[in-house]
């Protein structure tokens, strides 16, 4: 039902930054298979599809992820034979993504805390492009 779906995304002015923060992201990772931007509270400020599918996904890796340590982590990378995983908490906001194998971790991060950042000051979401 996709009015259900609709609904469980934030409409804040963070949220209208987040959404363009997912397609700058989209836009420069030409790998990028989707993602989803989400508040300190997890509610999905932005996704490529499905909110809900990645708030609770995302909800779930990061709870994995947490008890690995006695902090909670700051980013992941899980490489498959499929594609890869990156998630990174950055002020507040995390962003998880999904792309295909072999994508650039050190520049996917870069760009996804470069995004968080910007949205966390009250950018647009663009991050450094934003200047």
């Amino acid at each position: 039902m996709p009015d259900a779906e609709m609904s469980s995304v934030e409409v804040t002015p963070a949220a209208d930054a987040a959404e363009s923060a997912l397609a700058y992201l989209t836009e420069m990772s030409p790998d990028l298979r989707g993602g989803a931007i989400l508040g300190g509270d997890g509610a999905v400020l932005a996704a490529s599809n499905s909110p809900n599918r990645w708030r609770e996904d995302a909800a779930a890796l990061l709870e994995v992820a947490d008890r690995a340590g006695a902090e909670p982590v700051e980013q992941v990378h899980i490489a498959t034979e499929q594609g890869e995983v990156f998630a990174l908490r950055h002020a507040g906001l995390a962003a998880v993504v999904v792309s295909e194998r072999f994508a650039l971790a050190s520049l996917m991060f870069f760009d996804m805390r470069s995004v968080l950042r910007d949205i966390a000051a009250g950018g647009d979401g663009k991050g450094l492009d934003a200047a």
